[in-house]
């Protein structure tokens, strides 16, 4: 059952950064029984770059033996096809693209994780976030175990080195039997490959077939790098065990309902992916086109916020009429360390990523289209950049419903207490952004658009909490973390 929590203010568990972006996930991916497996590994790494961009690792197995490397920083610095083989040797491999959500960037919280249990090596890659993981740790810690991360991912690690289960996959079974969440995993043992999706899909994984070996995605734009053709999804709450004999699947949760992430197709999954059998980028089209039969104002020229905003704005110049222009360019080039030595630079915020094309926008009435708003800090100075570049008028459009509620799923999101939605009336935002108007999809639209027909209130078909405040899981760790503090405030006031 959803679960709609009232206290999400004061207690966010994940801090949100200075950019209103919001923050990718994480990608997998695995191959078995594929000659030159880091190679492919790579390659599928890249493809999933989008999803994070802080840390990527590959670990290898090679009769036996195993082999990681990690780094922080991107797949292309890191693994390049010279002396890749040699040091990453072996014919099956997982690797991991990393945005922090649990755990700091640092090196040791890069995945892919690995130890050697007494059923022998095991490596894990992990998109998701574990909501009871604090309370697993705390327990783990006072009966003796040490850790060497503060990744939430470390915790599955260490249930399943506890599990007396004879088997490793059983053993992985058990561990997963006692975690809450969120969790896209894939696994390495010898001879093993190893898939498996949290009990309602809410973070996504795919299977993939190379010349009759399996390959393990967060996305099919994975599989088309590396020339795999897609299988199927893996289904919520399956475990698929891939090996010599083929890929078997497990069932360890019974059946419940799908509630994949809605923000896979928002804006975490590229374009050109297919998810839930769904082109992304047809569902971002049509998210538009409803966003301007819901939302449509007087306008002579529809721009793109790149390049989150590109589809949704075709879809919407194409169902209201209105023109559609590029009005901003995104520099690509912008890189993640750039120094800001001076309040002057730092003044010029947002130009050092987008820039106004003002023969599109002087003299015109602007519709923005994005696709969403966080914080609103960064929408505010895009509005300012098209106004100082001549738009008479500027309307800013959403192509998703307003976000009031945080993520505790994988998505670095931040608390009630800092998004836009949850502080301000839609004429208090459109004040504060300095637009003529402003729109946003509604619910509704949003599951149109999806194909999904009606919301269901009582068993949406989506994890779309951010939207409504339903839950799909406990946050037991927030929720413990609320209670606590919630004392020494009453203690204080006491006092």
């Amino acid at each position: 059952m959803d679960t709609v929590h009232d206290n999400l203010t004061a207690y966010p568990v994940l801090l949100g950064r200075e950019s209103d972006d919001i923050r990718e996930e994480c990608g997998v991916f695995g191959v078995y029984g594929i000659e030159d497996a880091a190679v492919l590994t790579a390659l599928g790494l890249h493809a999933l770059q989008h999803r994070g961009q802080e840390g990527c690792g590959i670990a290898t197995t090679d009769a036996g033996r195993f082999h990681t490397e990690r780094h922080l920083g991107l797949v292309g610095d890191h693994f390049t096809q010279k002396d890749l083989l040699s040091r990453l040797p072996g014919n099956a491999a997982i690797g991991h693209v990393r945005y922090a959500t649990q755990g700091g960037t640092i090196l040791r919280n890069v995945q892919p994780l690995f130890a050697d249990l007494n059923a022998g090596g095991f490596a894990v890659a992990h998109n998701g976030n574990i909501t009871n993981a604090r309370l697993l740790r705390e327990g783990l810690v006072e009966s003796g175990s040490i850790f060497q991360s503060t990744s939430d991912t470390e915790v599955i690690l260490q249930l399943i080195a506890r599990s007396k289960a004879a088997h490793v996959v059983d053993r992985l079974v058990d561990a997963l039997h006692q975690i809450e969440g969120a969790y896209a995993l894939v696994c390495l043992t010898e001879g093993k490959l190893i898939g498996a999706r949290d009990p309602y899909g809410i973070r996504p994984l795919v299977l993939g077939d190379l010349d009759g070996k399996p390959v393990l995605a967060s996305e099919t734009c994975a599989l088309d790098m590396v020339g795999a053709t897609f299988v199927r999804e893996i289904e919520n709450g399956e475990v698929v065990v891939c090996t010599d004999g083929g890929v078997q699947s497990v069932r360890p949760f019974g059946r419940r309902p799908a509630k994949p992430c809605l923000f896979e197709f928002v804006y975490f999954s590229r374009p050109d992916s297919i998810v839930q059998g769904k082109s992304v980028y047809d569902v971002r089209k049509r998210m538009g086109l409803r966003l301007a039969q819901e939302t449509k104002p007087l306008a002579d020229v529809v721009v793109p916020v790149p390049d989150s905003g590109v589809a949704a704005a075709l879809g919407f110049s194409e169902a209201s009429g209105i023109p559609y222009e590029l009005g901003i360019i995104r520099n690509h080039y912008v890189g993640r360390t750039f120094i800001e030595p001076t309040q002057q630079i730092r003044t010029l915020g947002v130009r050092r990523k987008h820039s106004a094309n003002r023969g599109v926008l002087e003299g015109k009435r602007v519709v923005l289209v994005d696709d969403s708003i966080v914080r609103g800090t960064t929408s505010a100075k895009i509005v300012q950049m098209v106004r100082d570049a001549g738009a008479t008028e500027v309307h800013f459009r959403s192509a998703s419903p307003p976000i009031a509620w945080p993520d505790f799923y994988g998505i670095d999101m931040p608390g009630r207490d800092q998004l836009m939605a949850a502080r301000m009336s839609l004429e208090e935002m459109a004040a504060e952004l300095k637009v003529d108007s402003l729109g946003f999809l509604s619910v509704p639209g949003l599951y149109w658009a999806l194909g999904a027909g009606e919301r269901n209130d009582d068993a949406p078909q989506y994890t779309d909490h951010y939207f409504t405040g339903q839950y799909p899981t406990r946050l037991v760790d927030h929720d413990r973390s609320a209670s606590q503090k919630d004392h020494q405030l009453s203690l204080l006031v006491e006092a």
